[in-house]
């Protein structure tokens, strides 16, 4: 069962019907904190109606006691904890302890959470067969998809969703064996040897290890690019119900096993809209070339009429400051610091932050640096490819899609998805023969 309680309606609200002057009353809920909903379960037994809501903006599809957002005030909570409190003092691997479980670990759940995430790294050896399958120029997060939905054809003793058990060892196994399927993916692209994980590594240093060692020559791992990708992952976990989390739990739903699940999230973070902003950050930096240019671009980005626009400014949910952003700012500057990198783009990267930082139309618009702008200038000064971008994204928001899948499996109040439609095809029609039309 959920450790979430069941949320009580707090009043109702009066729905007329103008030709009949019928009225229905539906249920007001209230979470524990954000927006209070309508609750409209039985509106369409009672009414025959339906509610129309194209992308589900003002839908609630569920309860969930794991991520909060207050988008008006840039607040994003992992259980209830300030997410700049855990970047600053927790841990990926403590984080996704927290959003699993529901509570932070003690000294001795964290090391037994870790040791068992450790053991399950290393993947079936059978699993490489699959990626020389692919065409060596093939997209890794094409190579993802297909590979993390065949998880399930190795692991069958973490297949039952109704097993409390085996939905401990799926998730153990997915958050494992992310980091090296994706590094898997990186090496298939160059031309390169697996690197197997190693179990005296810790998670983020073994995915680092596997992305960039070779077989002649030991990888020296620099403690900079460890925090800044540990930041990164921990920043990435959840992100309440987004694209790819409502993708995972409305497969979960029809009680598919985890492995498809999360390959199904996959799929949808592949998405240019969802997970490759950071991606696009690099390509408008290109676009830009040159410190020069700047002032040029940024009276386009302000032009209505031109369809330049700023990408990594701003954001979808939040209206204010994006509270991940100004964690990896800092860890941006740190890593562009202290590895004592001098790269064109990156510096025309944080001349660009400059410049919009200081402009009245972005400070009072709250069109602020968001996280994507800033990971994406880590990745480069770290040497990832943008191609590899989402793929890390993945491997963070993994955790999220098994928090949220168990919290939906584990809820009695849920249903299968099948979200309803207004038809606007054709009225009922007869067949005409071939011959008449």
């Amino acid at each position: 069962m959920s450790d979430q309680p069941l949320v009580q309606p707090v009043s109702t609200v009066t729905l007329t019907f103008n030709d009949t002057n019928e009225t229905i009353e539906l249920p007001v809920l209230k979470g524990t904190d954000g927006h209070m909903g309508i609750d409209i379960r039985k509106l369409y037994d009672k009414t025959g109606f339906i509610t129309y809501d194209p992308g589900f903006t003002s839908t609630g599809s569920c309860y969930s006691g794991i991520t909060y957002i207050d988008g008006d005030n840039g607040i994003l909570l992992y259980r209830g904890y300030p997410i700049q409190q855990l970047a600053e003092k927790s841990d990926f691997i403590e984080s996704s302890y927290l959003l699993i479980n529901g509570e932070l670990p003690s000294k001795e759940e964290k090391a037994d959470f870790a040791h068992r995430i450790t053991r399950h790294t290393m993947v079936h050896e059978q699993l490489s067969d699959f990626y020389r399958g692919f065409r060596r120029g093939a997209h890794p997060m094409a190579i993802m998809v297909g590979v993390v939905g065949a998880l399930s054809a190795f692991y069958h003793d973490s297949l039952d969703i109704d097993d409390h058990e085996q939905r401990d060892v799926a998730a153990h196994r997915l958050i494992a064996k992310m980091p090296t399927l994706a590094a898997m993916a990186y090496k298939y692209s160059l031309g390169q040897p697996f690197i197997y994980p190693q179990n005296k590594l810790s998670l983020v240093e073994n995915f680092l290890n596997m992305m960039f060692a070779v077989p002649c020559e030991p990888y020296e791992l620099n403690p900079v690019m460890v925090n800044a990708m540990d930041k990164i992952l921990l920043l990435h976990a959840d992100h309440e119900q987004n694209a790819s989390t409502s993708t995972v739990r409305l497969a979960g739903s029809s009680r598919a096993n985890p492995f498809a699940c999360i390959a199904s999230g996959i799929a949808a973070l592949w998405g240019p809209a969802h997970g490759g902003a950071n991606e696009a950050v690099l390509n408008m930096l290109q676009e830009i070339g040159d410190k020069s240019q700047i002032k040029k671009y940024v009276e386009r980005a302000k032009d209505k009429n031109d369809s330049f626009r700023l990408m990594g400014f701003g954001h979808r949910v939040y209206k204010n400051y994006d509270p991940r952003a100004s964690v990896m700012r800092k860890t941006c500057h740190d890593v562009l610091n202290q590895l004592g990198i001098k790269e064109p783009l990156l510096e025309l990267a944080m001349e660009l932050e400059r410049v919009a930082l200081e402009d009245d139309y972005f400070v009072e618009r709250k069109l602020y640096p968001n996280v994507d702008f800033y990971s994406g200038i880590i990745f480069r000064a770290m040497g990832i490819p943008t191609s590899m971008f989402t793929v890390i994204f993945a491997v963070a928001r993994t955790v999220g899609w098994i928090a949220q899948w168990r919290e939906m499996i584990e809820d009695p109040s849920q249903k299968i998805g099948r979200p309803r439609q207004l038809y606007t095809g054709s009225p009922l029609r007869d067949y005409v023969p071939i011959n008449k039309r």
